[in-house]
């Protein structure tokens, strides 16, 4: 027999869809004929499966423990303790029950390309795990997850959910476009004002490149990203830039169409301006930092809270030696 309490994570779902979590490779037709015979019931009594679940109602399966394992998902612990310690040490720069903020280096994938990857999806489970916050039973019906992702080669913070009123307040949040987000970046050339820009970007999955033209065309997402200089050297500007909408490279791409491209970015940028900084800093990537980020009040996420939570990444070591050298001349 096996017996599982709901937690706040599980609760407010049907019996049925929590049981397909449960038991991923069981069919629908099995889950019926084990609720019609009680060998699944619900707090000691028949159930149906259309219920919905509350925290503390009690789930018990008679089955053998053959019929269980082989319904039940392959375990992945190894994978995340793989991961949580081989990206390690990874800044935790805030947490609480619902949502940690992750402050992720540049080379770190936010979630997986390809099955054989470790990324910071990975790294937070394992770290979860690790800390006794969940076990490979709360695995089977919910899965903390990263929420927003930044490139492989773009550093800072990453927002990733702990819980499932956090996944879905979160995600509303995004969508919304509720959540500001500020990103640090060094360009070519001499950047004198704040700008906004706009325009329409396509995607060519083939190359993984985008393109932003000033007319929408089919398959296009309208984009925005506003920037104003921080601080401004000889050759190159440091920026801070606000991401108003979110798309692939849209940073990257914005900034190159407005003839200012970033230090680093082989794929839209200077090339013979990343190779006079490329020698020096052993460049091999863009410098992009996601430096900030600014949530509403919000009764869910921060209980109590009348002012915007604000939260800061600190910018890598590159930036700083960067920053140094060009305010010494």
């Amino acid at each position: 027999m096996y017996q599982f309490e709901i937690t706040d994570n599980e609760a407010g779902q049907r019996l049925d869809k929590y049981l397909r979590k449960l038991l991923p490779k069981a069919p629908s037709s099995f889950f019926y004929k084990m609720l019609r015979k009680k060998n699944i019931v619900l707090n000691n009594a028949r159930a149906q499966g259309p219920e919905k679940l509350a925290a503390g109602d009690q789930v018990r399966l008679f089955l053998s423990a053959e019929t269980f394992s082989g319904f039940s998902q392959e375990s992945r612990g190894e994978e995340y303790r793989r991961a949580y310690e081989s990206l390690s040490p990874i800044e935790v720069v805030y947490e609480n029950e619902h949502l940690l903020l992750a402050d992720k280096p540049a080379g770190v994938l936010s979630q997986k390309a390809k099955d054989s990857d470790l990324s910071l999806n990975e790294w937070l489970i394992g770290l979860l795990l690790a800390r006794g916050d969940a076990t490979k039973e709360s695995l089977a019906t919910f899965r903390p997850s990263v929420c927003n992702r930044l490139d492989r080669n773009t550093s800072g913070l990453v927002i990733c959910s702990k819980s499932l009123v956090g996944s879905q307040r979160l995600n509303e949040l995004i969508r919304m476009r509720k959540i500001r987000k500020f990103y640090r970046l060094f360009v070519s050339g001499d950047v004198t004002q704040t700008r906004l820009l706009t325009g329409y970007l396509v995607k060519d999955a083939k190359t993984n490149r985008v393109k932003i033209t000033s007319k929408k065309t089919e398959g296009s997402s309208y984009v925005e990203t506003r920037y104003y200089p921080v601080e401004r050297f000889s050759d190159i500007t440091y920026l801070e830039a606000e991401l108003i909408t979110g798309k692939t490279h849209q940073i990257r791409a914005h900034m190159a169409l407005d003839g200012h491209p970033l230090l680093g970015d082989v794929k839209y940028g200077d090339a013979a301006l990343h190779d006079r900084y490329r020698k020096t800093y052993h460049l091999d990537s863009q410098l992009l930092h996601a430096f900030r980020l600014e949530f509403p009040p919000d009764e869910i996420l921060f209980p109590g809270r009348k002012r915007p939570s604000v939260f800061t990444a600190e910018e890598p070591a590159v930036f700083t030696q960067i920053l140094a050298d060009q305010r010494e001349g």
